[in-house]
């Protein structure tokens, strides 16, 4: 049975003088990892991220990698961003799941009318923004605005937010944005949380349902898909960086797809670990021979390792890509937009492929669900269940338009 819950506070929050080198930035993450790992388990059971892990991130500034730096952010590329999560993710995908959509989020606001910016960030530099992109809901135009009501699920990291964008279909009028999907930022006052989040992979989410009854919300808190789906958005022509013109969908799900391949790399850790000196029991397998003798255990390993690392360098290499063209001032066409959309699900079904070695040779040990593995298994396979990193969806929209076919799908 579904309850409403309250959310968290965050506590005050540190300014940061000088913008911090990547270096540092992974430097300040590197230390956090140790206690956000020994807490993966606590996560998982809690269904949300603790407010430990959460406040630790956004001390060390770590929520402001693709922030403009106008409004205190460090304003990086997403390569850096996505190199991070991944780090994040060989300790606890969910935290780095949640992270990554609260530091790809400031990117997003960026994209959102200058008005709307400073109502998110006057008063708070570091408020965290989570979402539900599915137009869902409904929209109903008024003077200078709109009224939203409606139920938005999978709003991951919603008990840790103080804002969100949740998507609505506008409706049609003779004044305002025509009418197709778009994304209403509401702040977290507007709305209250539906406890509907019981799963078994990326438990820690806390991805759970955004409950809108007849909230206003001003025309310049809107967003459509077509602005940022083709990058040409309000904030676009705010900032002077061209990386706030790239189109969302080049960005924002490598930061999910790198959830999946972090995930897949700790269990690789976990692995070697524990499977290095371990010494089998069974009659069938031979008795007291060690694991790291077999062949097949040796070629396990060997999968997991190519296959993670393939997997971060497709998710890297695209959206360096991207960014090198934004800067250069071509245009981001359709076939780079649909080869980030194929990279980012590729990687995640490598990530998935790898974790599998590795799940599937840990025995009876591996049944336990504190066994690190097996939650990284687990965790991988809900991330390739996401509509956006699903490899049978994206993988026959690159096919249709390398045949030459109209593309059907999300780019």
């Amino acid at each position: 049975m579904s309850c409403v819950i309250s959310r968290e506070k965050p506590q005050s929050i540190p300014s940061f003088a000088q913008r911090p080198t990547p270096a540092e930035l992974h430097s300040r993450m590197k230390a956090l990892l140790p206690a956000i790992k020994a807490r993966a388990g606590d996560t998982e059971r809690l269904g949300r991220i603790p407010a430990d892990s959460l406040d630790a991130l956004r001390e060390a500034g770590l929520y402001r990698v693709v922030q403009p730096t106008s409004f205190g952010g460090h304003e990086y590329d997403f390569d850096v961003l996505v190199e991070l999560v991944m780090e994040l993710a060989r300790a606890c995908a969910s935290t780095a799941w949640v992270y990554g959509l609260y530091a790809a989020h400031q990117w997003l606001v960026a994209s959102f009318d200058a008005q709307a910016q400073r109502d998110v960030w006057d008063d708070d530099a570091d408020a965290a923004i989570c979402g539900s992109y599915a137009p869902a809901g409904k929209a109903v135009a008024v003077a200078d605005g709109y009224r939203l009501t409606g139920r938005w699920a999978f709003a991951s990291g919603c008990d840790g937010a103080q804002w969100a964008v949740c998507a609505s279909v506008l409706p049609a009028q003779e004044a305002g944005p025509a009418p197709g999907p778009a994304f209403f930022l509401v702040p977290a006052t507007d709305y209250l949380i539906d406890g509907t989040w019981d799963v078994v992979g990326l438990a820690g989410t806390g991805s759970k349902t955004l409950v809108l009854d007849d909230v206003f919300v001003p025309k310049h808190r809107i967003l459509t898909f077509r602005e940022t789906t083709s990058g040409r958005t309000p904030g676009s022509r705010v900032h002077d960086n061209p990386g706030f013109g790239i189109p969302m969908l080049s960005n924002i799900p490598s930061c999910l797809a790198a959830a999946g391949v972090g995930a897949a790399a700790g269990a690789l850790d976990d692995y070697l670990e524990a499977t290095g000196q371990r010494v089998t029991r069974g009659a069938v397998a031979g008795g007291n021979n060690r694991m790291a003798e077999f062949p097949t255990i040796q070629l396990r390993v060997a999968e997991a390792g190519a296959g993670t690392d393939a997997a971060r360098e497709i998710l890297l290499r695209d959206l360096r890509a991207r960014a090198l063209t934004a800067r250069s001032g071509e245009e981001i066409t359709v076939e780079d937009r649909i080869s980030s959309r194929r990279g980012q699900a590729f990687a995640v079904s490598l990530a998935i492929r790898s974790a599998e070695a590795l799940n599937a040779s840990t025995g009876g040990q591996g049944l336990a669900m504190s066994n690190p593995v097996q939650r990284a298994w687990r965790d991988a396979n809900a991330v390739g269940r996401h509509i956006s990193l699903n490899w049978d969806a994206v993988g026959t929209m690159a096919g249709q338009m390398a045949l030459g076919l109209e593309p059907k799908g999300q780019y």
